[in-house]
């Protein structure tokens, strides 16, 4: 099992990746909190979630939290362009239905969808060690 003393793995694709990070806030609620990380359990999430994000080109998902923050990091190919990926998934499948499963537990408007919700983070520092 991978943790934060262990590191985590990241896939070697190959080729270069764009590299998107977001933020979204949960409710301060301790119980809403496991809650919300158990249904982001392997065998709590949604095959069709997973699969809708590959049909739209993400190669890679993580999330991170701390306190009532969420981190994202969504890893694509080079190709990839954000809003139509996210307008499509938006239309896919039970995705409406996720959103409307995990909106309990999030600081957003009911009924928005993931883009709406998730905030684009600008990368301001960056270092290269190799």
């Amino acid at each position: 099992m991978e943790t934060p003393q262990t590191g985590y793995r990241v896939k070697d694709y190959k080729q270069p990746v764009k590299r998107y990070c977001q933020t979204l806030d949960l409710k301060d609620d301790p119980e809403l909190i496991r809650e919300y990380k158990k249904r982001h359990e392997e065998k709590e999430c949604w095959p069709e979630i997973g699969e809708g994000m590959k049909e739209v080109g993400i190669l890679e998902m993580e999330i991170y939290l701390i306190g009532t923050r969420l981190f994202m990091i969504v890893e694509t190919a080079l190709d990839f362009d954000w809003d139509s990926a996210f307008q499509k998934l938006a239309n896919m499948p039970r995705q409406a239905e996720w959103e409307e499963y995990m909106s309990v537990f999030q600081v957003a408007d009911p009924g928005t969808s993931s883009a709406e919700k998730w905030k684009l983070m600008e990368r301001i520092f960056h270092i290269y060690n190799q």
